[in-house]
């Protein structure tokens, strides 16, 4: 069967044919007074050999080696220069009074398909909020979530220019996305209760702003070098800040 064929086969078939998990509970009203929420900021630093780069092999498809250029790198190992680590997700895992409520965006968060890569690589999004996933490759791509919480899904988008909205109603840090037809492809979703997450960009850099004031478990997640936690304290109006240091897997 032929790539085209294939999608456009998973494109009438959806797995998980289950009943969809309830949405989130939706709080006990409680607003974050803006007059004394504070935030955590900081960096997250890999320390050691950092792994090989590895190179993706997509002559598998020529729409594909087109629209990512000659060497396309994987993505999922960001370090800079002085160290900084991309593509780390830093959520409030644990410490929300459960008497607040935050209103679920309506907005939905995108997912790209561009050079057959997924783009952004990790995004962030609320429970209960859409996720428009576009196909921007003049090439067909298979859209397979694998979540353990939430409602799996498989579908394909067979041509250029196709959107689909999928929704996860359930938090769950992190949910990933693969492609069935270019296996090379990755992305990584975290769902979360609460509007207290950030992605580190390429100096390895974060903020969550808003943070009502209170002692919270903050973890950072990367697909690579797994997961770290420290608890963190935040007084009225405080700018706090941490850090995160992430080494080879063998020496975690």
């Amino acid at each position: 069967m032929s790539v085209r064929l294939f999608a456009v086969a998973t494109l009438l078939f959806v797995t998980a044919c289950a009943t969809p998990p309830p949405p989130p509970p939706t709080g006990g009203g409680k607003h974050v007074d803006a007059s004394t929420a504070g935030s955590v900021s900081g960096r997250v630093t890999f320390e050691g050999t950092p792994p090989a780069a590895e190179t993706l092999r997509m002559g598998v498809d020529k729409n594909c080696v087109q629209g990512a250029g000659p060497n396309p790198q994987s993505e999922s190992v960001l370090i800079a220069p002085d160290g900084g680590l991309k593509n780390v997700f830093v959520w409030v895992k644990a410490g929300i009074d459960p008497a607040y409520s935050f209103e679920i965006p309506t907005k939905p968060v995108q997912l790209d398909q561009k050079g057959c890569i997924y783009t952004p690589r990790i995004i962030g999004v609320r429970a209960g909020q859409p996720i428009e996933i576009v196909n921007s490759d003049p090439t067909a791509h298979n859209v397979h979530a694998l979540p353990m919480s939430n409602q799996e899904f498989n579908q394909g988008q067979p041509f250029q220019g196709m959107r689909m909205t999928q929704t996860f109603t359930v938090p769950e840090v992190m949910v990933r996305f693969m492609c069935n037809v270019h296996g090379w492809m990755a992305a990584y979703v975290g769902v979360v209760p609460h509007p207290f997450f950030a992605i580190t960009d390429g100096s390895g850099a974060f903020d969550i702003k808003g943070l009502p004031p209170g002692t919270y478990t903050v973890e950072a997640w990367h697909e690579k070098f797994g997961r770290q936690s420290i608890q963190v304290t935040v007084a009225e109006k405080q700018a706090q800040t941490t850090s995160f240091t992430f080494k080879p897997t063998s020496q975690q």
